[in-house]
């Protein structure tokens, strides 16, 4: 719990750097490329396969093309299309996929995610009651990609670490290998589908890339990772939801003052009442609640 806690406040303040210094000025897929490549250099040097359960090797590869490789390409891509508190709030369907991907894993069904799921979507719609633009609605949905790749990296991390009993040794030894996986991901997706005249052309952006690639990434996954694998899938959930309020506060406090405050609390408030009802399910049901 402590390892998810530091790495929320971590990432809150991410959320609002990549909006204010990268998003719509340095190419998405070079960004996640160049964050790829600066947190392989702290795990590579401790990678050690022997050390490792051979399914190990393929899953951390899985593992770090989905949470990292594919979530990010998602997560930069959809701040050309929407605002860093819209991204924010639509990271709060995370867990609710968590939970569709923990039972898949188990082999059970709960209809309950699927309701709070539809409930989300309704909150969704009244930020932007407005009318929903074709930007406003491609990026809620590349962000619904990005919170399924992120839960799914997540859970199956943690079900690995617990199946083959991995140490804290173990998981420094064999973290490289989710940077390689995220790496076989975004290096043809920059190649084939970057914009090789959008890189950064300041100090600033730079400065921005190397922290978001040696302290948010590099670090932050790993002990992210080794704190999703300390709790089960329910309390990684609410601390999934925890860097939105916290990301919130940030980016609105710091940079966003103008933000229509009244909208933003109701379509919170209705998304809210999408997670107590995925909470809620199973008591309703007479299920007993299984972690």
């Amino acid at each position: 719990m402590p390892f998810l806690i530091a790495v929320t406040l971590l990432w809150a303040l991410s959320f609002s750097l990549i909006g204010e210094y990268l998003a719509g000025q340095v190419d998405s897929y070079f960004s996640v490329l160049t964050r790829t490549a600066l947190a392989s250099l702290l795990f590579l040097p401790l990678l050690r396969l022997r050390a490792l359960p051979r399914p190990m090797i393929g899953g951390l590869l899985l593992v770090g093309a989905l949470q990292f490789g594919v979530t990010y390409i998602c997560l930069y891509l959809s701040f050309e299309y929407i605002s860093v508190p819209e991204v924010l709030l639509f990271t709060i369907f995370t867990p609710l996929h968590i939970a569709l991907v923990d039972n898949l894993i188990r082999r059970r069904f709960s209809l309950g995610p699927l309701v709070a799921a539809s409930i989300a979507v309704v909150g969704a719609g009244i930020i932007r009651y407005d009318g929903l633009s074709d930007s406003f609605i491609r990026g809620f949905l590349i962000m619904q990609l990005a919170n399924l790749t992120f839960a799914a990296g997540q859970v199956g991390y943690a079900h690995m670490v617990r199946r083959y009993q991995l140490t804290p040794r173990n998981q420094w030894q064999g973290f490289g290998l989710f940077f390689i996986g995220a790496f076989m991901v975004v290096l043809p997706a920059w190649l084939f589908l970057g914009d090789h005249s959008r890189m950064p052309h300041t100090s600033v952006q730079w400065g921005v890339l190397v922290w978001l690639g040696v302290a948010a990434s590099g670090l932050g996954f790993f002990f992210w990772n080794r704190g999703a694998a300390q709790v089960d899938a329910g309390t990684l959930g609410v601390m999934n939801n925890a860097l939105v309020p916290a990301g919130l506060v940030v980016n609105l406090v710091i940079w966003n003052h103008d933000a229509d405050l009244l909208r933003l609390g109701a379509g919170s408030v209705v998304i809210a009442l999408s997670l107590w009802v995925n909470a809620r399910w199973d008591v309703w049901r007479g299920a007993p609640i299984r972690a």
